[in-house]
Formats: C-alpha cells, structure tokens, sequence
C-alpha cells in the first residue's frame, strides 16, 4: 500500500546535502553525495547495513562533520556552526531513535515533560500538562500517562519515543529504523503514526529503514544509497524497477519467500 499524496513545497529545501564525503580511516562510507528534503516530504533512505545511513543523519544534526561538501539545514549551514548554535538547531530536529530512548525511571508522563522543562523554562504546569496530553493523545496514548516504560509494549515504546520527541514541535524529524523488532501488525501502525504526524505536525521527516512495507507505506520519495553514493531515487516503482543486482536482492529479501 502506497501512501497518499501530501502537500510538499518543491520550492524550499529544509535539508540541503551538496557533495558531502566521509571516511572513517582508509574507509570510505560517502562519496560526493547529493540529497534534498523538501518541506512537507518524508523521504525515505534505504540501503544495506554499514552503507551509510545512520553517518548521514549524524552529519546532518551536526555529530559528525564531513570531510568535504556543505550541509545546509533549515538555512543553517551545520559544517560551520558553533556548537551552542548547533544546539539551537537541534531543537528543531527530532530524533526518533530505535529503541524508543525512555528513562526507566520515570513515568510516560516525566518522559515528556523532560525535554519540555528543560527547554521550554517559562511554561506554567498547567501549560506543562496541556503539551503532555496534546501529544499523547496524538500518538493514541494518553491513558498511558501514569504508566512506565516496563509496563509498555515495543509497539508503545516506540509510539511515546515519537511522542517525546514531537512535544517541543521540531520541523524536521529523523526516523532510525521506526518498525525495527516490531510485529507486522504494530509496524502497520506505527508506518499510519508517521504518516499522521506527517500531516498533524506539518514535518519534513527522513526515515531510515531496511522494511521495504514501511517504505512503500510511508515514502512521499525515495533514494537508496549504494557503494556510498545515491544511484536511485523516485517513488518505489522506480526504485526497483531495474536489473541492477545490487537492488533486486534487497527486493527479494523482503518480498519473496
């Protein structure tokens, strides 16, 4: 199932990636690479373990820096920032990790007022709840407030993780492997969350994912990173829609039996 047409600015790239390298060592895992994200989009990077994908999102949040190229985020140029205005920027990134990152230790409802109080100072505690129960009940569970994360599911974790990282309202969001160790029918719901928060939020989101049905159910567009450079991009019928044996593996494994 293909997801539905959203509305995208073409005209204004909240992400801008120009001929961005990194090597780690004698190991090159980017070469001369080109990426956009456009506003509105959710745009998904598939590719092989170890060819790149989790460098790109920690080059473009700034955690690593390229050895050569520009990275331009929400007209920013993240290579030349200082590291407390690279702190401002990522309060208008949300990072989405694969293991939801929930503190044991407190409630679903101190999860979210964490990152609120911490940086957001001036909030009242009425304020404070209203945010809290907004974004539960936009993740479909606000009556897990009083509940911890060792009464949760995988599938709920990973529901107040996004939860978490949507309170402080970011622009762009940054999805790690979203249905990683989920059942079928928790990815089912968790591919129609970021599809929701996608149009209730108005983000510009990147998914990271090896789930060809996650990509298929959540891609406004495409690209896939092989040999560390993006040789393929467009919706998924032209991603794979070739003879290269680089690609039809990757089809094959998640589709054919």
């Amino acid at each position: 199932m293909e997801k539905s047409k959203a509305i995208i600015n073409y005209d204004k790239a909240v992400i801008d990636v120009d001929k961005v390298s990194k090597s780690f060592g004698d190991r090159q895992i980017l070469h001369d690479v080109d990426m956009q994200l456009f506003e509105g989009e959710n745009l998904v990077v598939l590719g092989r373990s170890g060819t790149g994908k989790s460098v790109l999102i920690k080059l473009i949040s700034g955690l690593l820096k390229p050895d050569s190229g520009t990275i331009n985020v929400l007209g920013e140029v993240v290579n030349d920032l200082s590291e407390r205005d690279l702190m401002k920027l990522r309060l208008k990134i949300g990072f989405s990790f694969q293991n939801s990152a929930l503190y044991d230790s407190m409630t679903v409802r101190e999860n979210l007022e964490f990152p609120l109080v911490r940086n957001k100072r001036n909030l009242t505690r009425a304020e404070i709840n209203k945010e809290v129960e907004d974004v539960l009940e936009g993740v479909g569970l606000l009556q897990a407030i009083n509940q911890m994360p060792s009464e949760l599911s995988g599938g709920q974790k990973k529901r107040i993780g996004i939860a978490r990282t949507l309170i402080l309202r970011p622009d762009i969001m940054l999805y790690d492997e979203p249905t990683a160790g989920l059942d079928p029918i928790t990815c089912l719901d968790i591919n129609t969350l970021i599809n929701e928060v996608q149009e209730r939020y108005k983000t510009s989101s990147i998914i990271i994912t090896h789930d060809l049905a996650c990509a298929k159910m959540v891609a406004d567009r495409m690209v896939m990173l092989l040999d560390g450079r993006f040789e393929r991009q467009g919706a998924f019928s032209e991603i794979f829609d070739t003879d290269d044996e680089r690609v039809k593996p990757f089809y094959d494994y998640n589709f054919i039996v």
